[in-house]
């Protein structure tokens, strides 16, 4: 029950104004994971696009920060209080602060966290967090009274006015669907008229009897749902250090919990009024545009429509106290409220996800990002919950489970808003799905949900209420706010290093290893391009021998390692010589499990590889070293999930300082080093810290680490400066070739790098003797307007056994040094790439790349022979493709070996 959508402003900037910043943004990658053009934002009041930090102007210090010495009087008492509210919306809270767990627990209710270190926490105001506020009950006069009561100095003016702006009209009134009636509710009576006296929503509205009067709707009894008021429960103020006012606000509030509790059914009424449920979109885009935007709560136990599902929780599933806070804030009324809920990876998601549907037990789809998610969260319904094969469905390319009678649908977001033609079965489940009236829906990975496609979602399933559950709650775009008014305000936000202090998470220790950049390499990448340098700096030799030590260095210690690269021709580059199992994109749903369980299970499988399909949803316990050689430019979000994969709490070590270890593999003096500072920032505001580490200690006497001589690097310059450009790129294109979609266990004998085809033949058509230099023009192969050749290979026949040759077709002329013997003549090396079939030319110091090209018409290659006198024509080869090098050549290095 999403609000209307709204319109992104049109670039009115001209054409050759945004072409001149082309060379900037490609030099400056920080795009997220899920990239998008779309112009369907979501509509959002007025009140939320307000910023108390736009309206700051205060003067500035001698050190160029912001003076607020004169705005901020300090309290008599102030060192008893934990808070600093500053002019500009930003809070600072003490964390050894006496009262310091129930401020934490406010604040994250009515603010956005910015850094979260160990002593000192920042935090900021805007609109949408005191949105969230008052969508769990908290009410305008108490986050201000609050506010001054926990503040050192007095509140600025300023911050109590874009209080009161942002909540004033915010959380009044409710969309509820109560008996199957869609319904706008409101303990306001004022706000009610005020918005039936709108014509837009006198159409929306629905008439029973001819009854043109508001109804009374009873709400249920309210738990205590404010934040503080659930801490004093947890932990009575006794402290003599706390101020009397702060004390005496907790008991009131306790004391308003209480009569809350106590008062009847007539004093606990709201006045609603039925709304057409085929109208929804349209009175909640105009609520939006009267500045009284929809809160959407659902009251299940109240739904005599939709059956119930045997569901419940095992007595074995034992809810942790962040979990069990984070449920609070959903149902602490009685209904269930549309929200997002941020835990750190490892925290126990999936638990709060099946708790969720528990509880409203009615009909409940799960979405998630890939396949194996779908697998993994079947798993946690069954362990977690009394659900069976038989009540849960799931929806995937490889797995189409009968829906009829499931209770649980668990599909991925790309399978609902798949757009092109579907097999007939899958067809029925969509006509199902779509036709179905879900109680819960549960978003996992929700910040994927601003994308163009998959917002979509929201549109395509009918849903009461909608739980978004996510680690990083950040995109490197500005579409991250879409979510309060597509889902639902933030309903409750975990502290990463809380909860790895109370041992919930693993206890991580973060480097960062710098590898400098050989001369040959860095070489090359003060001249190439963009995507060229990428590939350079990841393909870096000291990166890899780095990575390879660590590797070596963790199994021996018995860990088990994840390396991620999101460049598919590092990852099989790495992958295959050190001959490691690696998942990517095109590898299928079964063989990315076998790989996993024998990762988990396997005493003898203890690393892989994978590229950026694992960033989200691997749940991966038995992981605690993760190694990072390529990334996404500077997605933060990206460092965070990755770091998720170790962070699930470890059995045992816990003598140790450390269970955990997190290693970003960076080549020195290059634009890694630029992306990996905007990377770690994330992870630096929750609290972690990185140390920078420039030398491995004892990989220098490491005997079996590859490419140690300069030989062995500049035959892996070649490789990298040989690579097309679609190799260079990031995982985009996986899956395209037929042959490559797989997941294997990598060997030399099953991936080789290139092979060597055998050398350049002088041979022409009309003169078997004839050398290249004196190709004519009435050659066969001369029909192009350059200079040609053959090339022999022995090992490629056709179907009559005859040999197969190929045409090589050349930019000039090739010119030898010194006059052509008798025979065949030597003149460089043709590698060829079977995978992409990527021909690579290198004729002395000198390479050329080129591509396959198959002839219209194939060839004969005849000889000519003399048998007794009698001529004969022999069949010598057919040629039925040419390689075809367009391209200048280019140099390699100055030392390659004497064979080329």
């Amino acid at each position: 029950m999403g609000p209307p959508k709204k319109f992104k402003k049109y670039d009115s900037k001209p054409s050759s104004e945004r072409s001149g910043k082309k060379k900037k943004v490609e030099e400056d990658i920080t795009i997220d994971l899920v990239e998008d053009d779309n112009t369907d934002n979501v509509g959002v009041p007025v009140a939320a696009t307000q910023d108390a930090e736009k309206n700051d102007q205060v003067p500035e210090d001698e050190f160029g920060a912001k003076d607020y010495r004169n705005q901020m009087t300090l309290k008599p008492d102030n060192t008893s209080r934990p808070l600093w509210v500053a002019p500009n919306g930003h809070i600072f809270l003490e964390a050894f602060s006496p009262v310091y767990k129930h401020a934490h627990d406010f604040l994250i209710a009515i603010a956005e966290p910015v850094c979260r270190p160990q002593h000192i926490h920042e935090y900021k105001l805007t609109a949408y967090s005191l949105y969230a506020a008052v969508s769990v009950g908290l009410q305008t006069t108490d986050i201000i009274e609050y506010l001054q009561r926990l503040s050192k100095c007095s509140v600025p003016a300023g911050i109590i006015e874009f209080i009161q702006l942002c909540t004033l009209s915010y959380g009044k009134v409710k969309l509820v669907l109560k008996h199957n009636r869609y319904l706008v509710e409101s303990k306001h009576v004022e706000v009610l008229q005020k918005l039936l006296k709108d014509p837009v929503i006198q159409q929306c509205r629905l008439r029973r009897d001819g009854d043109d009067d508001l109804f009374a709707s009873a709400v249920p009894n309210k738990p205590s749902t404010t934040t503080a008021s659930k801490s004093v429960e947890e932990k009575p103020l006794t402290n003599d250090t706390v101020p009397e006012d702060i004390s005496q606000f907790y008991q009131q509030l306790d004391k308003d919990d209480e009569e809350d509790e106590a008062t009847d059914l007539a004093t606990n009424t709201a006045v609603a009024f039925e709304v057409d449920p085929d109208k929804i979109e349209v009175i909640q885009k105009r609520c939006i545009e009267l500045e009284h935007p929809l809160l959407a709560e659902y009251d299940f136990r109240n739904d005599s429509v939709n059956p119930d599902i045997n569901i419940d929780l095992k007595p074995t599933a034992v809810l942790r106290p962040y979990q069990e806070k984070s449920l609070r804030k959903m149902f602490g009324n009685g209904r269930a409220r549309s929200g997002v809920i941020v835990l750190p990876c490892g925290a126990g998601k999936s638990l709060v996800g099946v708790t969720a549907v528990c509880t409203v037990r009615k009909r409940a789809l799960v979405l998630c990002n890939s396949g194996v998610s779908v697998e993994q969260w079947k798993q946690q319904f069954k362990c977690w919950s009394t659900a069976d094969d038989s009540m849960i469905c799931r929806f995937t390319s490889e797995a189409k489970d009968k829906p009829m009678g499931a209770g649980i649908l668990i599909t991925t977001y790309n399978m609902i808003t798949h757009g092109q033609r579907r097999s007939w079965e899958a067809e029925q489940t969509m006509k199902w799905l779509q036709a179905q009236e879900w109680g819960l829906v549960v978003l996992d990975e929700v910040h994927t949900i601003p994308a163009k496609m998959f917002r979509r979602v929201l549109t395509i399933v009918h849903s009461h209420a909608k739980l978004g559950l996510t680690a990083t709650l950040l995109r490197e775009d500005d579409k991250i706010a879409d979510l309060n008014f597509l889902i639902g305000p933030k309903l409750y936000e975990a502290n990463w290093l809380e909860l790895q202090a109370a041992g919930y998470i693993a206890r991580v220790q973060c480097a960062e290893v710098w590898c400098p950049m050989t001369p040959e390499f860095y070489r090359e990448y003060l001249i190439q391009k963009i995507n060229k340098k990428m590939l350079l700096y990841v393909m870096n030799p000291s990166k890899f021998r780095a990575c390879q030590f660590l590797v070596k260095y963790h199994e021996k210690r018995g860990d088990k390692t994840i390396v991620f690269s999101d460049n598919v021709f590092a990852l099989r580059h790495y992958a295959v010589k050190m001959n490691k199992p690696y998942i990517y994109g095109p590898t299928s749903q079964s063989e990315r499990i076998q790989i996993l369980q024998n990762f988990k299970f396997n005493p003898k499988v203890n690393t892989i590889f994978v590229s950026k399909v694992a960033d989200t949803s691997f749940d991966l316990p038995e992981a605690n070293v993760l190694i990072q050689i390529s990334s996404h430019g500077g997605s933060r979000r990206q460092e965070a999930q990755r770091l998720g994969r170790i962070l699930r709490a470890k059995k045992g070590a816990l003598a140790e300082e450390y269970n955990a270890f997190f290693y970003t593999l960076v080549s020195q003096d290059t634009l890694e080093m630029a992306y990996s500072r905007k990377r770690q920032r994330f992870l630096v505001n929750q609290g972690y810290s990185y140390k920078v580490i420039t030398e491995l200690k004892g990989m220098d006497t490491e005997p079996e680490l590859f490419y140690g001589t300069r030989e062995e690097q500049g035959m892996l310059l070649q490789q990298v400066l040989a690579a097309s450009e679609s190799e260079c790129e990031e995982e985009r294109e996986a899956g395209g070739a037929a042959g490559a979609g797989r997941g294997h266990v990598a060997a030399p004998a099953v991936w080789p790098h290139s092979q060597a085809l055998t050398t350049l033949s002088t041979s022409s058509t009309a003169d078997n003797t004839t050398n290249i230099r004196s190709s004519r023009s009435s050659d066969i192969n001369s029909r192009t307007n350059n200079k040609c050749t053959h090339f022999n290979s022995a090992e490629s026949e056709s179907a009559s056994g005859v040999p197969e040759w190929a045409i090589v077709e050349l930019q000039g002329l090739v010119q030898m040094k010194k006059e052509a013997t008798a025979g065949r003549t030597v003149i460089g090396d043709l590698h060829y790439y079977q995978r992409n079939r990527h021909p690579v030319l290198v004729l002395g110091h000198h390479i050329l790349n080129g591509k396959e090209v198959k002839l219209e018409q194939p060839m004969a290659v005849i000889e000519k022979v003399d048998i007794d006198g009698k001529l004969e024509y022999k069949i010598k080869a057919i040629v039925k493709k040419k390689l075809l090098f367009k391209s200048r050549p280019k140099p390699i290095i100055s030392h390659v070996s004497d064979k080329i």
